[in-house]
């Protein structure tokens, strides 16, 4: 974990809300394959919120910093048969993508005693099959989905867009998120009213910035390339 690094993307991020007129967004600190080490040594400068893609990797760490007040954001695909596993670890989900999940989710906090969940739905707008999502013809059910769910709490939405060696050609994905944001906060169907965007990763973020992000993805900018 390079400290200078993370300290130079708070910076960034300060920079670009200046520029923007936009409020900083927060930072998710994407945390998968890195081990406990580099988490605590992140989590002792400050950072409290991490990203993890797996339920079972994530457990590991979890174990290794009970005792530290940190925040845990499942941003990976989640299996339904992982579903239970995740209710139980994880402060927030951020791929919710189907009405059938939306449903399981609320099942399990009802068994669980799980006051709520803060979740947020995961939309498809590159189309690529090697992502998850739901569709964007088909937010509208995960949402209604979502309101019938008395224990499931809507936070906002995310998206993956395509990798472009030009981060430029992924604007057009992350504005595309903001619009149907606004269209469902018109709605009211958001816990806070307003909708999170949780977009951008270590190349993209400033561009998802910009177009209104209001968490971003980080963890090569952190942590440096996995080996």
């Amino acid at each position: 974990m390079r400290s200078q690094a993370f300290f130079d993307l708070l910076q960034t991020l300060n920079n670009v809300a200046q520029r923007t007129g936009r409020p900083p967004a927060r930072l998710l600190a994407v945390s998968k394959t890195q081990p406990a080490t580099a988490v605590a040594a992140l989590a002792d400068l400050g950072q409290r919120a991490f990203g993890e893609n797996y339920v079972q990797e994530a457990v590991e760490k979890m174990n290794a910093l009970s005792g530290r007040d940190l925040e845990w954001h499942l941003i990976g695909h989640l299996q339904s048969n992982k579903a239970r596993r995740a209710v139980e670890l994880f402060d927030v989900i951020h791929s919710l993508d189907s009405a059938a999940l939306a449903l399981r989710l609320n099942r399990i906090c009802e068994e669980l005693n799980r006051e709520f969940l803060p979740v947020l739905i995961q939309v498809d707008l590159g189309e690529e099959a090697t992502k998850s999502g739901v569709g964007e013809e088909k937010v509208a059910e995960v949402v209604s989905a979502v309101q019938e769910s008395a224990r499931l709490r809507l936070e906002g939405l995310t998206t993956m867009p395509p990798f472009f060696d030009d981060a430029e050609r992924v604007r057009p994905y992350f504005r595309r998120l903001r619009e149907l944001r606004d269209e469902l906060q018109a709605q009211g169907a958001f816990a806070d009213d307003r909708g999170d965007l949780s977009m951008g990763m270590t190349h993209d973020f400033e561009i998802a910035i910009e177009e209104g992000a209001t968490l971003v993805r980080v963890g090569t900018a952190i942590f440096g390339e996995r080996e």
